[in-house]
């Protein structure tokens, strides 16, 4: 490998835990047919808070997926965590030793660590005593827990990364996974699966006050809508394996797409009416990926379905593309929305809609936008390059370009 060469950086695997589907194929289908994963919360009684709906992963016993040691030290995001990280490997045909002792890294985000672990091992501190929390609450709270839990199962020995940056986190992950391919890692496990479907991780998602008082699965969600009024959460997420182009094509490898660009800003005060970061690292990442607005065939935004922050993204959009001037895909109607998760999910889908030539649908009733190409029904058209967006709470911006593997041959 040429110490001066920019690798390139593909993507060879995928794996998926999402509220509308356990593994790729599952939930693309869920996906392609508008199907919603949002129903009232069953993981603990949700009738003292503000909202009661969420994206829950349906249908998932631990168990039935990872070794039993695991389980006393592992929160139920680590346990969905482990389960898409494998699809993902399992996906790519590649696995520890096949190849280079290092040769594979890992790159992960999070918001909230394992969020439920620690809530029980409260209960046990102020309930039973000292004496009754686990040991394994050193670690399995921890945000960079993922990292080390999935490296550790498949026997990764290549660098190691973990961001925080909230929602904008999967993006960045995948951000960072590119850089240590270039830096010359041949091989990163990348993405995110996040949550925090627990009273206390409740009580935070209540605090923000961005949570829908909306009842109605079919419309607690709806971002871009004059009546928005808030988001539903959900659990979940996608890994994606980014791998050296020359590497993959060494092996022969399966090729969904490439990483073309990415770009990350930060909004000092993202409530300031002026702030311009999501549009500044859309542009960023175009520039990075060497296309303009016009080779660009869908977005996916982050949607946060609050109505200022709705308009400042409809309105970054518009700026961008023109009025109605891209489709505007948002299966994340249907998940809610995943914390660090929901870029990695979004990624995933955009690199989906490239091979199956489909634009996923949203999942809920959206009304006409005036500005905005809402997709929602299938739509069926070639998918060169995809823009993913997303935000973080406190100001953090990402954008990703992902594009068909001979988007640039064209």
């Amino acid at each position: 490998m040429s110490a001066t060469r920019v690798a390139g950086c593909a993507i060879t695997g995928l794996g998926v835990v999402a509220p509308t589907g356990i593994g790729v194929p599952e939930y693309w289908q869920a996906t392609t047919s508008g199907r919603s994963g949002i129903h009232p919360v069953t993981r603990f009684d949700a009738s003292g808070y503000v909202g009661g709906l969420a994206g829950e992963v349906p249908g998932f016993t631990a168990a039935d997926h990872i070794p039993a040691r695991l389980l006393p030290q592992t929160d139920h995001v680590t346990r969905l965590s482990l389960v898409a990280a494998s699809e993902a490997l399992s996906s790519s045909g590649l696995h520890a030793e096949s190849v280079a002792e290092f040769g594979i890294g890992i790159s992960t985000a999070s918001t909230l660590g394992g969020f439920e672990f620690g809530q029980r091992e409260l209960e046990h501190l102020w309930g039973l005593g000292r004496e009754h929390v686990s040991a394994y609450q050193s670690f399995a709270w921890f945000y960079a827990v993922n990292t080390g839990q999935v490296s550790i199962r498949h026997g990764l020995r290549g660098p190691g990364s973990t961001v925080v940056t909230d929602q904008a986190g999967g993006l960045d992950a995948l951000g960072a996974a590119r850089r240590q391919v270039r830096g010359g890692t041949p091989v990163v496990v990348a993405g995110a699966v996040d949550g925090g479907l627990c009273p206390l991780g409740w009580a935070g998602f209540q605090s923000a006050g961005r949570l829908s008082r909306d009842a109605d699965p079919a419309s607690a969600y709806t971002p871009f809508a004059a009546s928005a009024d808030g988001h539903v959460p959900g659990e979940g997420g996608a890994y994606l394996i980014v791998e050296d182009s020359e590497h993959a094509a060494a092996r022969g490898a399966h090729v969904l797409g490439t990483i073309t660009g990415y770009a990350a800003t930060f909004d000092p005060d993202p409530e300031d009416p002026v702030a311009d970061g999501l549009s500044r690292a859309a542009v960023l990442a175009l520039d990075d990926a060497g296309v303009d607005t016009t080779d660009i065939d869908v977005v996916f935004p982050d949607a946060a379905g609050h109505a200022p922050a709705d308009r400042a993204e409809a309105a970054a959009i518009i700026g961008l593309f023109g009025p109605g001037g891209v489709p505007i895909s948002i299966p994340k109607t249907g998940t809610g929305r995943l914390l660090a998760g929901a870029g990695t999910l979004d990624a995933a889908s955009a690199l989906l809609a490239i091979e199956s030539s489909v634009i996923p649908p949203a999942a809920t009733h959206l009304p006409p936008h005036e500005g905005l190409d809402l997709v929602t029904e299938p739509r069926a058209t070639r998918v060169r390059h995809a823009l993913v967006l997303a935000r973080g709470s406190g100001g953090f911006n990402a954008a990703l370009v992902v594009s068909a593997p001979d988007a640039h041959s064209d």
